[in-house]
Order: C-alpha cells, then structure tokens, then sequence
C-alpha cells in the first residue's frame, strides 16, 4: 500500500477519532512513505503538549491534553519502533488531562486490564468501552462523552495486548474473564459493554459469558473470522498483538459468534457500516438476528468503525445504552 493509500485508509478513523481533519491532511501530506507516520504523529502530538503548557487556563490545558493523546495514539497504527512509546505517550497525556479536567476521575487497574472510571460515583448504569485490534481507550473519548452526557459512567479501558498493555501482553481468547475482574473493580450494579472492531467480538463473548452484562452494544464487530483470508497487514498486526503468528492464528479461530450468541440475554445493539468490506471478517448481521434481543443498525455507506457516518449511529448506540442501564424512555 503507498503512502497516499494508507493516508486516505485512515482518514475517517482518524477524524471518527476526534483529531481536526483538515489538520489529519496537513500531516500526512508531507509523507514520502508509511515510515514518516509514526515520528510526524508524535510530532503533532508533542506541539499539543507544548500548546498545554503554554496554555492561559486549566481547561484549555486539559483540552489541548486530550488531543495529544488522541494524536499519540494515532501514532501507533503505522508499524514503527516508536510504537510502544507512542502509546505510553498517550496513556500519559489522557491521565494528565483528566487530573486537570475531572477531579473526580479514577484510574482502575488490574489482572489484564487498565483505563480510567468517569461519571458521577451515583450513576445509574457504568459502561466500559472495549477496544479492539489496534485500537485503545484514547481512541473513543468521543464516544466516551456522548456516554457521560446521558448521566452514565463510563469506564474506557485497555486490555491484553491493547493501547498501553500492547508491548506486556498479549490477546486472550477468554477476554469475559478480563471484563468479570474488571466488573469486580468496578463495584457497579448496572454494567454496559460496548466494543469496537475486535472489541465487538470480544464485548459480545463478554456479554454471553458474564450474566452481570446488563446491555451491550457492537461497531464493526466480527460474527467471525477466517485466518486464510484475512488481509496479509491484518494478520501482521494480529501477530504482533497475539504474541506471533501461529498464537494470531489460534487466536483467530476462536472468533466465531455462532454458538455465544443465543446465550446474549441482555439487549443488544450491533452496527455495521455497508463499505466496511474486510476479506475473512463476517460482520454482525448474524450477531443480531441469533441473539434473542438483537437488533441489527445498517449504515449503507460507513466504513469500518463509522467514523464517516457518526450522526447515523452515535446517538443511537448511547440511547441503547442509556435506555436499557436506566429505564428511561430512549
């Protein structure tokens, strides 16, 4: 893939991720191979913390933080020797952020799993986002807002082989057991899931496997996989997260949905964008139709993980959430 193709491949991630696509543009116009990604992202991100630093007030400060961490993050989806760093960059800016902006923010930590509590300590219903195969808790604080304005708390989390655990760990098959210590951790009665490409997967097997799961939701996750057709780059970053390629293999081979999700008791929304065409990867119309309170969002013309497409399905996925964590009418 050229430089311009792999660009324009993350365009609609990077902008779904909250980063200005106008500077996303300026960026990566310079490019004069993939190999320029990593540093110029990390570049960005660094000029946010200087701008933080620099900054007339704490909100701003905070504010210039987030988007740092977005950048950092971006960082990482290029393979590069700066990967590691640039997720523990990431990690950094976002927990500086939230000391400055939300007091009340907590970081939980355990066996496999790291990321930070928000929302008020009465909220009616706590959801934690899962990230998926090169993705992390930075990636979604848009989501995650969208989550606290409808009065829930919200738990963004990084698991094994995920975000700032990527380079210590490696993906698990079993992730319920990952998201049963995080409920423990939590202490919270009314528990949501919502996962994201893999994490889609992995909150679904989550979701039939734990009975705390109180509602769950999708985007762009796999009903299945198959390792022989996947796109050679997706099974390299597989590899790298699985712990290599026979482990990515025998991972792979575990993502199949078919006999879970009869077992899903809670409501369940799952979202799929129609342009999002992986080969090996059956999206989640499955998903919803075998599940007994499925209900299946199309969105003809989103990519993998919508971000061309948020007004489509973004307030939707948070009203599920609200509505079945809740009670309140949708």
């Amino acid at each position: 893939m050229s430089t311009t193709e792999f660009a324009a491949a993350q365009w609609t991630r990077a902008a779904g991720a909250g980063v200005d696509p106008h500077e996303y543009l300026r960026v990566t116009a310079g490019f004069t191979s993939v190999a320029d990604w990593g540093p110029s992202f990390l570049r960005t991100g660094h000029s946010y913390v200087r701008r933080a630093q620099d900054a007339a007030s704490p909100v701003s400060a905070g504010e210039h933080l987030l988007m740092a961490a977005r950048w950092f993050h971006l960082a990482t989806l290029a393979p590069y020797a700066g990967a590691h760093p640039g997720a523990v960059e990431a990690d950094h800016a976002l927990s500086r952020a939230l000391t400055v902006l939300e007091p009340g923010a907590r970081r939980v930590s355990g066996e496999g799993f790291t990321g930070w509590l928000r929302g008020a300590s009465d909220a009616p219903g706590t959801v934690v986002v899962v990230p998926g195969l090169d993705s992390a808790k930075e990636e979604f604080l848009d989501l995650v807002s969208a989550l606290l304005a409808r009065g829930l708390a919200v738990f963004a989390m990084d698991g094994p082989g995920q975000g700032v655990l990527a380079a210590t760990t490696t993906f698990v098959s079993d992730y319920e057991r990952v998201v049963g210590r995080v409920i423990d951790a939590l202490g919270a009665a009314r528990i949501g899931l919502v996962g994201l490409s893999l994490g889609g997967y992995f909150a679904a097997r989550a979701a039939a496997l734990e009975p705390r799961v109180a509602a769950v939701a999708t985007v762009s996750g796999p009903f299945r996989l198959d390792w022989e057709e996947l796109p050679l780059p997706v099974r390299a970053i597989m590899a790298r997260r699985a712990g290599g390629a026979d482990a990515a293999r025998a991972f792979a081979q575990h993502v199949d949905l078919a006999v879970l999700a009869p077992r899903i008791a809670a409501p369940l929304l799952v979202v799929d964008g129609g342009q999002d065409v992986i080969p090996g990867v059956t999206n989640g119309e499955p998903l919803a139709r075998l599940a007994p309170h499925g209900t299946y969002l199309p969105v003809p013309h989103g990519d993998h993980l919508l971000g061309n497409a948020r007004p489509d399905w973004l307030p939707h996925l948070t009203d599920h959430l609200a509505h079945v964590l809740t009670g309140r009418p949708a």
